[in-house]
């Protein structure tokens, strides 16, 4: 009997995971649209320190011991044909090819801000997303971060660490940052961003500009479509005018990371979606109506927070699909009531990893990067990652 063909289309953070869970289950092909793994993780590292986040969250594809038996295709899903089992994919060429699959696993995340979105890129693509923000905000006095969630939290800390001398501002509409944390994991937070020299500004609920901006995952929130041609559309330098009353704010860099982002599903059937656009779901991660179709991580609609990207959610959709090849019982998926893990991400002296309660472990620099980055997430969660590209 020949393996099963699965498909699964999206190899980002979640995409990745899923698709070495899956490659003892079947012929596993993964659609990508990037040319290497390029994680959406860790925002402010990403614009502080780029060369720290390009060594763990930059990584060639064929370094991923696990994705040794999984077929890579460079491309851009453009429809998913559910009669006739087939992923109809544009390629990096322009030409237009198909997969076909026997189960299909949707990966393919969300848009968040200019980090984070499904453009068709080559190499020099990703350098230009990665280099040019951090470019612009290197030659900054000051800097304002919008925004209530982790992206903006370590945006602030990350960048007032890096480089003590700016004006570093950080606007979120409530009370507190983290609405979605736990408030031991604020009151910590806030005392760092407060050693880090951040100006905290409660209250504040920003007007959107014309077009729309997003990113982030928490605190304001607006719609976004990406332009293919402004990779930085989010850093501006406008004025910030508020509707909770306050004068308009200035600085020479505005980071706009607001919360609601835009689930990169306009390839698909409009009947597997709810009315934002994402996958509907069952709890078992199977797409509604659909008993060969699987949706998991930031896409799939599985709760308020959509955590299965964050939760193990790869392991269970991996569980799931074989337990369906074989015909036996799906397990559901049950979402934890609060985030946790790292907020700020990794600064010069330490991580600090918060559990749900909302109590926070700190790991300092070495451990993080010896024993956080090389052992547990490159070796045991990723399979193993080699030093160099195969």
């Amino acid at each position: 009997m020949s393996r099963p063909r699965i498909v699964v289309v999206g190899l980002g953070d979640t995409g990745v995971l899923t698709a070495i869970a899956l490659r003892t289950h079947g012929d596993v092909v993964g659609i990508t649209a990037k040319p290497e793994f390029v994680s959406g993780q860790e925002l402010g590292l990403r614009l502080a320190r780029p060369e720290a986040w390009t060594r763990d969250y930059r990584i060639a594809y064929s370094r991923f011991r696990g994705l040794d038996r999984v077929r890579i295709v460079h491309g851009s899903a453009t429809a998913l044909d559910t009669e006739n089992r087939i992923v109809r994919v544009r390629l990096a060429d322009g030409t237009v090819a198909e997969e076909p699959y026997d189960v299909v696993v949707i990966a393919t995340g969300v848009t968040n801000g200019f980090w984070r979105h499904p453009t068709l890129q080559d190499s020099r693509g990703v350098d230009a997303d990665i280099s040019l923000p951090h470019q612009r905000i290197a030659d900054a006095g000051s800097v304002a971060i919008i925004g209530g969630g982790a992206a903006a939290l370590s945006s602030a800390a990350q960048v007032a660490e890096r480089w003590p001398d700016k004006n570093v501002d950080l606007y979120f509409p409530g009370d507190r940052a983290l609405p979605h944390h736990h408030d031991r994991v604020w009151n910590r937070v806030r005392t760092r961003l407060e050693a880090l020299g951040v100006g905290l500004h409660p209250g504040h609920r920003a007007e959107l500009p014309a077009g729309d901006v997003a990113g982030g995952d928490g605190g304001d929130a607006a719609n976004h479509n990406k332009n293919d041609d402004d990779d930085d559309e989010h850093l501006t330098s406008a004025p910030v005018s508020w509707t909770t009353g306050q004068a308009p704010t200035t600085a020479d860099v505005v980071i706009w990371a607001i919360g609601r982002v835009t689930p990169n599903t306009g390839w698909l059937p409009a009947e597997m979606l709810d009315d934002r656009g994402f996958v509907r779901v069952e709890p078992t991660l199977r797409v509604a109506g659909h008993s060969d179709v699987f949706a998991v991580g930031d896409v799939a609609a599985t709760d308020p927070l959509r955590t299965s990207a964050r939760n193990r959610g790869h392991l269970l959709v991996a569980r799931n699909i074989r337990a369906h090849l074989q015909g036996g019982p799906l397990r559901d998926y049950r979402p934890p009531r609060r985030r946790w893990g790292s907020v700020l991400g990794p600064l010069r002296d330490g991580l600090i990893v918060f559990t749900p309660p909302g109590r926070g472990v700190r790991v300092p620099a070495p451990a993080s990067d010896v024993v956080l980055q090389r052992l547990i997430t490159h070796q045991l969660i990723y399979g193993g990652v080699r030093r160099r590209a195969r």
